[in-house]
């Protein structure tokens, strides 16, 4: 049996394509549903966190020339800790010349030039604080006959003998020099000029004492000691000459007294 065709005539060939394409178009379109379900996907899919992995860093690679500028950092510093070094050898060296400068290496005291440094440092610790010190001038009074007899050897044992006295009857504050040939000094802190004058005459009694046996004859010595009170205004060198007038005014008045040798 046969299809029968409607056919359109005229202006309605225009309505007709119309609902024909707006049909098609609303083929096309999702409906809502559809679109409500793929917006809940992409939501969901969003809200999903993917899991987060650290990356460590990788050290960075030396760069070139870093090798080539450490060689010569690490040779400086050895100069410089072998500078150092050389520069404390040579001040230790200092040191210890300055040390035998100062020193009478025969009887391991102070020489003159050690001495006088000190009594310096005294007056200047006088002039500060305003204490009270005094200086003995004593000299050995027969060493240069006990030279010419015995010899210098001999002399040099009487010297020692008297240092050893001197160091036995002063304290360690107190200051011990040779000044001279036969001539020492010694500084004392904190005392009267009563109490000076009495350490001199025992330092001349105990060096009176003592006795040397040369080529088998008895020997003494003896000593003369005289004092200068030192002040905050003195210097040395007016100190240390007031000193010798007071022993040579000693060693005069002791002339009499003075022992011969045998």
């Amino acid at each position: 049996m046969a299809m029968r065709v409607k056919r359109i005539k005229g202006g309605n060939v225009k309505k007709a394509r119309g609902k024909v394409a707006r049909r098609g178009s609303t083929a096309m379109k999702p409906s809502r549903s559809a679109r409500g379900g793929k917006q809940v996907r992409k939501s969901a899919a969003k809200s999903v966190t993917k899991p987060t992995v650290k990356k460590t860093a990788k050290p960075a690679p030396p760069k070139a020339g870093r090798g080539r500028a450490a060689a010569p950092l690490a040779k400086a510093k050895r100069q410089v800790a072998a500078l150092r070094a050389e520069l404390a050898a040579a001040q230790a060296r200092i040191d210890e010349l300055q040390a035998w400068a100062d020193t009478d290496f025969l009887l391991n005291i102070y020489n003159r030039r050690g001495f006088e440094r000190e009594l310096e440092r005294a007056i200047a610790y006088l002039r500060r604080y305003g204490a009270t010190a005094a200086l003995i001038a004593l000299d050995v009074d027969r060493l240069k006959p006990i030279n010419d007899t015995f010899g210098h050897a001999a002399g040099d044992i009487v010297l020692k003998g008297v240092v050893a006295v001197l160091m036995r009857h002063v304290r360690s504050s107190d200051v011990v020099g040779r000044l001279g040939g036969d001539e020492f000094g010694v500084l004392l802190w904190n005392l009267s000029e009563a109490d000076a004058l009495a350490k001199a005459v025992a330092l001349e009694d105990a060096i009176d004492r003592l006795t040397f046996m040369f080529k088998g004859r008895s020997v003494v010595a003896g000593a003369s000691a005289g004092i200068a009170l030192i002040g905050p205004g003195d210097d040395a060198a007016s100190v240390m000459e007031a000193a010798d007038r007071a022993m040579y005014a000693r060693k005069d008045a002791r002339r009499g007294r003075a022992l011969s040798l045998p």
